[in-house]
């Protein structure tokens, strides 16, 4: 039972860096020639969150900083920013999902708006105080609410496609210390 448990986390895990890398892969390939004037959400910060929220023992700290790492430098942002502000934000929702009282969906969604939110705000902040120009703001803000608006399709494909679910009282699941 345990090695099937062993095998089943290394194959989430997997999993979701196959995912991962599907999306960077979507997201390079260039299918249109012209630069569009609108930003299409970031699936590959809604689904880490998605994952993070429902089994954060399938998304290990180190795993999260390397994948958003990898898409810094695929995606010629700053290298480590906005790894950083995903690392901090998934932190934060590791500890806030935990908390006993709150478990409905409409909850969880108010908090990952919240932490899109902060993630997007924070990473304009410290590119204005590191003197480096932040990307237009308009496609930021169409970014960023499309993100938060995309959530619970994502939560739908996770659970659906990939059966990452909430784990039941009686499942042994790892929690957080």
């Amino acid at each position: 039972m345990a090695e099937r448990s062993v095998a089943h986390l290394w194959t989430m895990r997997l999993a979701y860096i196959g995912l991962a890398l599907v999306i960077v892969f979507f997201h390079l390939i260039p299918l249109e020639t012209v630069p569009r004037r609108w930003a299409p959400p970031d699936l590959l910060l809604a689904f880490t969150l998605a994952w993070v929220v429902r089994r954060p023992d399938f998304v290990p700290v180190l795993v999260i900083a390397v994948v958003m790492l990898m898409a810094d430098l695929l995606f010629q942002r700053p290298p480590g920013l906005m790894a950083l502000l995903v690392v901090l934000g998934c932190e934060y929702l590791k500890y806030r999902t935990y908390t006993p009282g709150e478990s409905s969906f409409a909850a969880e969604w108010v908090a990952v708006c919240i932490t899109i939110i902060a993630i997007t705000l924070l990473n304009r902040l410290v590119l204005g105080l590191l003197l480096v120009p932040p990307p237009p703001l308009g496609p930021s803000l169409v970014q960023m609410v499309l993100t938060a608006l995309v959530y619970p399709l994502v939560v739908l494909v996770t659970q659906l496609t990939f059966g990452v679910r909430k784990p039941t009282p009686g499942e042994s699941g790892e929690r957080p210390a």
